[in-house]
């Protein structure tokens, strides 16, 4: 099937853009890093219908508006404002995706999800804390942007209770890492430097991706 070789294509291309990083050729990844996405925006185009398509398609459609937008964060701080804004509408549209998400399961358990609760919330205080004081005149976006992608892990991590193994744990762990990868890049550009950064951010940001369409690509297997 056309979307399965697509996802090994985002894998294999993924894998050569990151060497590329880790050897230095930041002219080379520069010019690849439009490419990547598109992989996994055609692996969804070209899998069957299935009732969240749609906005499955949107959420990457603004993370790749977001990747090139960013791809200018050092001509001008409006650059790297505007591409938070498309991934704010990306997160936004996962939230809205994981809530339509039909559930397939039900392994609810008010433990579990208030231990989760409580660890997203705990993370989002750590965050702020930690950010707050030297955020200046971006401190509202950034403000704005950790809720959302708190929010978003949230919806992840409630739904993910209610759908079928193991898709739940690929869209979790995906959830997860893409949250990951945006602190990573906050600390490193808002606290201190962090030793291969850009490496460290395209690295789970790919991971994260990649493992949330194919969770959300599994869940629909069935009802195709």
């Amino acid at each position: 099937m056309k979307d399965a070789l697509l996802l090994k294509s985002f894998i294999g291309f993924s894998a050569f853009y990151l060497l590329i990083i880790l050897f230095g050729q930041d002219n080379i990844s520069w010019f690849l890093k439009p490419l990547l996405l598109p992989f996994l925006l055609l692996a969804v185009y070209y899998s069957e219908p299935f009732p969240t398509k749609k906005l499955l398609l949107l959420a990457l459609t603004f993370s790749w508006i977001g990747d090139v937008i960013l791809m200018f964060a050092d001509k001008g701080e409006l650059y790297f404002i505007f591409g938070l804004v498309a991934f704010l509408l990306s997160h936004l549209v996962y939230i809205v995706l994981f809530s339509k998400q039909l559930p397939t399961e039900n392994h609810s358990n008010k433990s579990i999800l208030w231990i989760g609760i409580v660890a997203i919330l705990a993370y989002l205080a750590l965050m702020l804390a930690t950010l707050l004081p030297s955020l200046g005149d971006l401190k509202i976006p950034v403000v704005v942007y950790a809720l959302v992608i708190s929010t978003m892990l949230f919806f992840a991590f409630k739904r993910s209770l209610s759908w079928e193994k193991p898709a739940n744990n690929y869209i979790l762990l995906g959830a997860i890492i893409f949250v990951s990868s945006d602190s990573i890049l906050a600390f490193d550009k808002f606290y201190i430097p962090i030793p291969m950064s850009n490496f460290l951010i395209m690295a789970t940001y790919l991971v994260a991706q990649y493992l949330i369409v194919a969770g959300i690509l599994k869940l629909n297997e069935e009802k195709t």
